[in-house]
């Protein structure tokens, strides 16, 4: 048996308050431009429309555990398209947020989070690269948080100031 989710109006109004951009979830009346123009829905389960009318009614249930939430490649063509000017990206920005902050993100980018705080940086930065960045004549180690524990120590003071750290963790910022 299906589960009925219960539309939150708070949920939505929450929404619309919570950045730049987001004040326009109003606006889209779903004519389904942003899905047909989306190139990562061609290729996978991601349904903009959904998402947007979704957080429309408020169906915050059904939206923070999705996996769908993080398969969005931000590449702004939905929201170049939008006869309605409406923000999508930028309301899926705030959307992912609010998933993380109730602890669901993405393993993938979750991956990513956790070597930010690992190495300081996005990828890791493996024995291939430092042989690569010695044979193009430069340092082993880039002057970056790779290469400069001072820079790496103050980078990981600032993560966990705004409470990165925590959220890598599941915990709440």
């Amino acid at each position: 048996m299906a589960k009925i989710s219960e539309p939150n109006p708070d949920f939505t109004k929450m929404v619309i308050e919570a950045g730049p951009g987001s004040d326009t979830l109003m606006l889209c009346y779903q004519c389904g431009t942003c899905t047909a123009s989306c190139p990562s829905g061609r290729l996978t389960a991601f349904r903009t429309r959904q998402l947007i009318r979704k957080a429309q009614l408020g169906l915050k249930e059904e939206i923070m555990p999705t996996e769908e939430l993080w398969l969005c490649t931000t590449c702004y063509t939905c929201v170049e398209r939008c006869p309605r000017e409406v923000q999508i990206t930028d309301i899926l920005f705030v959307l992912r947020n609010m998933a993380v902050k109730e602890g669901y993100m993405a393993e993938a980018h979750k991956k990513i989070g956790e070597n930010m705080l690992r190495i300081g940086a996005t990828v890791p930065f493996g024995e291939e690269m430092k042989k690569l960045r010695v044979k193009m004549g430069l340092p082993e180690n880039p002057p970056t948080t790779v290469g400069n524990k001072k820079a790496m120590d103050d980078f990981r003071k600032v993560m966990e100031e705004c409470g990165f750290d925590k959220l890598m963790k599941g915990g709440k910022s």
